[in-house]
């Protein structure tokens, strides 16, 4: 991974990762993907009127849905666990997982087991998940399948991270449990399938002279934007053939949103309103992350074999 990170910035000392896929320079880069969900028709709406987007990268599936109190969300027999995100604006969740249950009505990050689940909503609000593209039915009903119908083979597979120290079960990570602290990125928690960093929520507008430009090998961004404005900037590296250069973008994206950034495109993200708040999703997790000592539920899930973990993570 390239940076130009200026030298305060903490990503600044992360350690190189290898990149897990090696191609050609011919091959195709991507185009990046701006989802605004309210701008589009729902995915699926229910009876009660609660509102759902689904879209997608190259290994994950957002859904994201405006929910209304008593509806309720399950999943049978889903083949790998799959994660809510909970921030100020979400929607209180009941979630039951076998014998487990668990009421959530504080930010949080939520793991789903396998299996059969549900996710009753408890009142009015914003409902997010995040699945693999390994569940068929979610894969293959979302708003940009036409962008996925070839496969991105410059974005690294999901791979096999190990499975949980007690095996898999409902967890639910309280954000209040780990604020934001100096010297670590955000607050960033992995499980087998993804990873997110839930950055924090900005008072001003990012100072535009200091961006922090850069690139991902063999890995997509998912940039969640939740609250306030944003303008994402997109430059394409050239390759052999002309014919596929791309020019840069750089333009703004209202909230709620997603944006899927290519490898190895350089990006950088700007919040341009008085408040915002991104959230940052990778699938798989990220090594260098993993190495940086920032993943603040590793004891929960191992890293991926021959990925070094510091000491006390």
């Amino acid at each position: 991974m390239s940076t130009q990170y200026a030298a305060d910035d903490i990503r600044s000392k992360l350690a190189a990762a290898a990149p897990t896929v090696t191609v050609d320079p011919s091959t195709p880069i991507k185009p990046s993907q701006w989802i605004e969900f309210l701008t589009l028709d729902p995915t699926a709406t229910t009876a009660a009127g609660s509102r759902t987007w689904n879209a997608r990268s190259a290994t994950l599936v957002v859904s994201y849905t405006e929910a209304k109190a008593g509806d309720v969300f399950a999943r049978a027999a889903q083949p790998d666990e799959y994660v809510v995100l909970q921030y100020s604006e979400s929607a209180p969740i009941r979630v039951t997982a076998g014998d487990a249950v668990e009421e959530v009505a504080e930010e949080a990050f939520v793991v789903v087991p396998p299996g059969d689940s549900s996710i009753e909503i408890l009142a009015d609000g914003v409902f997010i998940r995040l699945f693999s593209v390994v569940a068929d039915d979610l894969r293959e009903g979302v708003l940009n399948a036409a962008a996925y119908a070839e496969p991105d083979l410059r974005a690294a597979p999901l791979g096999e991270w190990p499975d949980p120290v007690d095996g898999f079960r409902l967890r639910v990570y309280r954000l209040a449990e780990t604020p934001i602290a100096a010297g670590r990125f955000g607050r960033i928690f992995r499980t087998t399938n993804v990873m997110v960093n839930f950055l924090a929520e900005e008072p001003a507008p990012r100072d535009p002279l200091k961006l922090s430009p850069h690139y991902h090998d063999d890995f997509e961004q998912i940039s969640l934007a939740v609250k306030g404005s944003f303008i994402h900037h997109i430059r394409y590296p050239w390759g052999p053939d002309s014919s596929r250069w791309r020019p840069d973008e750089s333009r703004p994206i209202a909230t709620p949103s997603i944006c899927v950034i290519p490898p190895p495109t350089i990006h950088t993200t700007q919040g341009i309103g008085p408040h915002q708040q991104l959230i940052d999703i990778f699938s798989p997790p990220r090594v260098d992350f993993s190495t940086s000592g920032w993943v603040l539920n590793a004891a929960d899930y191992p890293a991926k074999p021959g990925v070094g973990i510091p000491e006390g993570n």
